[in-house]
């Protein structure tokens, strides 16, 4: 599993927790289990990018959104769509320490490379 490699694109925040929770748990235990993952954040996801704001989220029987997000920069990375950040006025100066903010032509390069698992939430 040391050679793989999964990209999540998670497009629920709040408005449907359990998709947005589905995405968040499977990309944690996919880093914990030793894959590589880059799991980015669009539209309504977006908002966990910012300090605080995964620790407002809370779904039953689901773990803590800010235990999954350490995980995943644990072992991988966290992206905030462009678009999406501008839309909210958000910048790199404001979101959590080790997220960058990047596009689709870096998303469609993610994607491309020869192993590379991808899934949309």
């Amino acid at each position: 599993m040391a050679n793989s490699r999964l990209v999540i694109k998670v497009t629920a925040g709040a408005d449907a927790p359990e998709r947005c929770s589905q995405a968040f748990t499977v990309a944690s235990v996919a880093a914990a289990s030793g894959i590589e993952v880059s799991l980015w954040l669009t539209g309504e996801s977006s908002w966990f990018a910012l300090p605080g704001k995964a620790a407002e989220f809370t779904l039953p029987h689901a773990a803590p959104l800010p235990d999954l997000i350490e995980t995943i920069q644990g072992g991988g990375r966290i992206t905030l769509c462009t678009q999406c950040a501008a839309r909210r006025s958000i910048t790199q100066e404001d979101v959590l320490e080790g997220v960058r903010i990047a596009g689709a032509q870096v998303f469609v390069g993610e994607i491309m490379e020869e192993g590379v698992q991808a899934v949309v939430y």
